[in-house]
């Protein structure tokens, strides 16, 4: 562990609550939502990394959360500390505020302290919530991240999700979710390909891992 993690270690409590709200969700996963995941192997076990799930509901990640033995970080729009009980339960899990109406940089530069001390954080690229359950074109605002982080990008697929809790409903519902976590993006990787090319790349991973288990949802 770098001296700088050591400093910023969690309280024995907030990791305690963190590990109990898995292991908690992940069986509430099995049961409501018969959750299969795929490809655990590819989470790194050390250091840094930018993960990034495209976005279906606001399960997503609660979902790719519970696939994963290390705990994440997730970013969270500033909105949604305005309430109350939202509040108390993000800022217990650490999630980073991000000002979307203004210029966010006290989200992005929270966001590479967490990376550069060997931290995972969860980012959608693709921005916003689907509104057909089918995959968005990523927008680029993650790359300076990984690059000036010097960590791999995680690229990870969610199906099932938007069935569960479309934008027009107001309560999730039973649905059958699977999850694949695709191999990562190397940082030697990251310095080879330029925007466009990483871009590219991350894209075609997560179509790749969709398509994997839209096609093992469909036989489930």
């Amino acid at each position: 562990m770098s001296k700088e993690a050591a400093q910023h270690k969690r309280s024995f409590l907030k990791r305690i609550w963190y590990d109990t709200l898995r292991v908690t969700s992940r069986l509430a996963g099995v049961c409501l939502f018969r959750i299969r995941v795929y490809g655990r192997e590819n989470w790194p076990t050390e250091g840094g990394g930018l993960v990034c799930p495209n976005h279906q509901s606001f399960l997503d990640p609660l979902l790719v959360g519970l696939t994963c033995d290390r705990r994440l970080n997730f970013l969270a729009r500033g909105t949604l500390f305005k309430f109350l009980p939202l509040r108390m339960l993000i800022s217990s899990l650490d999630a980073i505020p991000v000002d979307r109406e203004g210029s966010g940089l006290a989200g992005l530069k929270e966001t590479l302290k967490r990376l550069k001390r060997g931290e995972l954080v969860l980012i959608f690229p693709e921005g916003t919530r689907t509104r057909d359950g089918e995959l968005q074109p990523l927008k680029g605002g993650f790359i300076p991240m990984a690059r000036r982080g010097g960590v791999p990008i995680v690229p990870v697929a969610i199906d099932g999700a938007f069935d569960a809790w479309p934008r027009t409903a107001t309560l999730p519902r039973r649905s059958v979710i699977h999850i694949r976590i695709a191999p990562p993006i190397s940082t030697e990787m990251l310095q080879t390909l330029c925007d466009e090319e990483l871009l590219a790349e991350l894209d075609r991973r997560i179509a790749d891992a969709f398509a994997a288990i839209r096609a093992s949802r469909a036989l489930a």
